[in-house]
């Protein structure tokens, strides 16, 4: 009968009577893999199976503590910072700041041109007295009519007794307050008021007139581009904090534009700055925080009183 030879290398079947001292090659030591070396010792064939190897002993404790460290390395690596918290809306009490305002050398020109046909005016009024001019417009606001001669001085005026308001979009006269958003149709608007027309300067010498006037923004400012022509730097003036603007403007002369507003964020006054062209001003305020506005004004929100009023 047959038997299996167990010696490393071997694995050749023998016969027990036939096996002698040096009939088997095997390797006596642990298999070395290297230039393909063979058995390297003669003995007996052996038929006995060797003792299977002993498995190591897996601690359960190695494994959790495998477990533990996978999230902490994972913390690690991806734990992203956390985002900016928004800065806190300051109080609209704080004190007003007049803002730099930076002449254009295009407006510093054309004033000094109104500088010199304002003192031929001034003669020619020494001379004409109280005589009004053909073409003369109303002061008055929003009366669009002009002076053509005595019988104007008859004529019934129709205009706005209040002041224009700029709010959320939205354009109207404090009198009436017929709202529209567009600036057209506002300037149309038939006034609420009548009375006489006034050709001659009001004891302020101005008249309170509407602008057009839009805005924009970037990543780091908002400017508010007012339409307004030749105005005056040593008679305008633009007012902030941080939450709060106030516009007064007065150009061409004898015209003046007002507007307040709530800001929707929140403005560096510090950075901030207004400049004068010959066709128009730019308010460029500096934000607080880089973001987004949705839009220029900040909405007005009822109370939890009058919004409970109203659905009663």
């Amino acid at each position: 009968m047959a038997l299996l030879c167990y010696n490393r290398g071997c694995g050749q079947r023998f016969d027990p009577e036939t096996n002698s001292d040096d009939a088997c090659t095997y390797h006596p030591g642990v298999p070395v893999f290297h230039d393909a070396l063979k058995g390297c010792t003669k003995g007996r064939h052996n038929n006995e199976k060797p003792p299977e190897p002993v498995k190591p002993e897996v601690k359960t404790t190695e494994k959790k503590e495998l477990s533990e460290l996978k999230p902490r390395f994972q913390e690690h690596i991806i734990q992203a910072p956390k985002p900016v918290e928004a800065i806190k809306r300051p109080s609209p009490d704080e004190p007003m700041t007049n803002l730099e305002l930076k002449i254009s050398a295009s407006l510093k020109q054309a004033l000094d041109k109104l500088k010199l046909s304002s003192g031929n005016e001034e003669e020619k009024k020494e001379e004409d007295g109280d005589e009004i001019k053909i073409g003369t417009s109303c002061k008055n606001g929003g009366c669009s009519k002009t002076y053509q001669g005595q019988q104007s001085l008859e004529e019934v005026c129709v205009y706005h007794s209040g002041v224009p308001i700029f709010h959320e979009g939205m354009k109207y006269w404090s009198c009436c307050r017929r709202k529209t958003s567009d600036f057209n149709t506002f300037l149309a608007q038939e006034g609420c008021t009548t009375g006489k027309h006034i050709w001659t300067k009001k004891d302020d010498g101005k008249k309170v007139v509407p602008c057009r006037h839009d805005w924009h923004q970037t990543g780091g400012e908002v400017t508010i581009s007012i339409y307004a022509k030749n105005s005056l730097p040593e008679l305008s003036r633009v007012e902030a904090n941080s939450t709060l603007l106030s516009v007064h403007i007065v150009f061409e002369r004898e015209k003046e534009f007002h507007q307040n507003v709530k800001l929707w964020g929140v403005i560096d006054v510090k950075r901030s700055y207004v400049t004068m062209t010959a066709t128009k001003i730019e308010i460029i305020m500096r934000k607080a925080e880089p973001m987004q506005w949705a839009s220029l004004e900040l909405p007005v929100t009822k109370s939890p009183e009058k919004q409970k009023d109203a659905t009663d």
